[in-house]
């Protein structure tokens, strides 16, 4: 994955902020995932077989180009191949790291991130699975 400039991520999280507040919450919390997944150290050659695998799901129900959901089978797939007790750990301290409380509608969805690390997980499947449809 490309790193992202300081720069980057603040106005990432500007705009997430702005999705959030919205009511883009579902996009908006996939979003911050992603961006959260710029600062974890994923195993490059796991993420790409767990990816490649979801995208088979994800076909086999269908038009792998429609809407994620981040319940799905596809997602869920992903989440649980690249699962793992260090992968939660680092999840929770980076989505920590990125809380500010001028962001009150990100903050409140970070703190929910963190109090589920399920949802957490599902949301960076979510997110990468998007990265990998993008990127066909």
């Amino acid at each position: 994955m490309p790193a992202m400039s300081d720069d980057g991520f603040r106005l990432a999280l500007d705009g997430i902020e702005a999705l959030l507040a919205a009511g883009g919450t579902t996009e908006g919390t996939a979003s911050l995932a992603y961006v959260a997944a710029q600062l974890l150290a994923l195993d490059e050659a796991e993420l790409v077989a767990a990816r490649r695998r979801a995208v088979f799901v994800l076909a086999a129900g269908g038009d792998p180009h429609r809407e994620l959901d981040p319940h799905s089978p596809a997602v869920t797939s992903l989440a649980r191949d690249l699962d793992s007790p260090e992968l939660r750990a680092d999840l929770a301290r980076t989505l920590t790291a990125l809380d500010d409380p001028g962001r009150p509608a990100t903050s409140a969805v970070i703190h929910e991130l963190i109090a589920d690390d399920d949802l957490a997980l599902s949301m960076l499947a979510t997110a990468l699975l998007a990265e990998e449809l993008a990127q066909e």
